[in-house]
């Protein structure tokens, strides 16, 4: 038996989630006395694979073939599963990215597995029963689920879990996998990435704006905080909507989900739909003018005054603490 976890590559980058995740399946192999391999798809420079044993796993199978190139769902789940069956994996760890939500349930049906998605800590271990905590309902609350299945698909939420580094000498082994033609029946043509500094989803802070800015013309303060901040960009819906920001920067229940350790609300009341994709943040600022705006009622700290005030004195602030 043992543990095997997904790295996912943008570009032949590791993700900061997958080193993430690396560090959640070291631990359970610590708690299970199991070995750790990680899985590699697609073209990756030796130097990026090195990175891997720099977080305490000693083996990368790698899968690099034309074929798999670039991400495609069903493909990568036949890969996911196949190895899994090669290797005896008792556990297959994802990170619960956009690409993880849509492999883990493929990879957890080929194998006949539980699924737990969206896994937020190292599970209870007690015999064969392992209990887990988990979001649910966009992340409005806290779900404890226990399975008792041999084999398990566990994605983890990016930003709960730190990526810890234990240097660990590394080897590579080629594998080649025994996908078919059914496995490519979807083909992506092309994919067309934010060009953000830092990556939305990836981020561990968040400067987010909404109507409140006005328009399209006002979003330089917002940038300028962000890099200050050494932060993303968000937006709204009803922002994207009206084409002020790229829908890749929208956040809520119909946009990206974030949990980063610091998100900051400029000028967003608030709406269910919002606070559903972000309420997993570890903290919240809001800056709102409306004292009523619901956005405070969830909020760690809120200041009530005019973004255009506040957000000017606090990039001052912050230049000044910076030197």
């Amino acid at each position: 038996m043992s543990i095997l976890v997904y790295i996912e590559n943008i570009e032949g980058a590791f993700k900061k989630s997958a080193f993430e995740a690396i560090s959640y399946a070291k631990a359970i192999g610590e708690l299970t006395q199991q070995e750790v391999q990680a899985l590699s798809i697609g073209q990756v420079d030796e130097s990026e694979l090195n990175k891997v044993g720099k977080y305490g796993v000693g083996k990368v199978i790698r899968v690099n073939t034309d074929k798999l190139s670039q991400f495609q769902n069903q493909a990568y789940a036949a890969v996911i599963a196949d190895v899994a069956k090669q290797v005896g994996a008792t556990s297959i760890i994802l990170s619960n990215s956009f690409s993880g939500k849509g492999l883990a349930p493929r990879v957890a049906a080929k194998l006949e597995a539980a699924l737990i998605d969206g896994a937020l800590e190292l599970p209870t271990i007690s015999g064969s029963s392992w209990e887990f905590r988990k979001s649910v309902f966009s992340s409005k609350a806290i779900a404890t689920v226990e399975t008792s299945a041999a084999t398990k698909v566990i994605t983890l939420n990016p930003n709960t879990f730190e990526a810890k580094e234990a240097d660990t000498p590394i080897s590579v082994e080629d594998f080649q996998p025994s996908v078919q033609d059914k496995d490519f029946s979807t083909i992506i043509k092309d994919i067309v990435r934010a060009t953000d500094k830092v990556a939305l989803p990836e981020a561990s802070i968040v400067v987010s704006a909404g109507r409140g800015m006005k328009g399209p013309e006002n979003w330089g303060m917002i940038e300028e905080l962000a890099e200050i901040l050494g932060a993303a960009t968000a937006c709204s819906k009803p922002v994207s909507d009206a084409g002020w920001r790229p829908h890749a920067e929208h956040v809520g229940q119909t946009g990206l989900a974030v949990s980063p350790n610091l998100y900051i609300a400029i000028g967003i009341s608030g709406a269910i739909q919002h606070l559903a994709g972000v309420s997993s943040s570890k903290t919240i600022v809001v800056i709102n003018k409306d004292p009523e705006a619901p956005f405070f009622k969830v909020a760690d700290y809120g200041i009530v005054g005019d973004a255009f005030d506040v957000v000017p004195r606090l990039i001052e602030a912050l230049k000044l603490k910076k030197g």
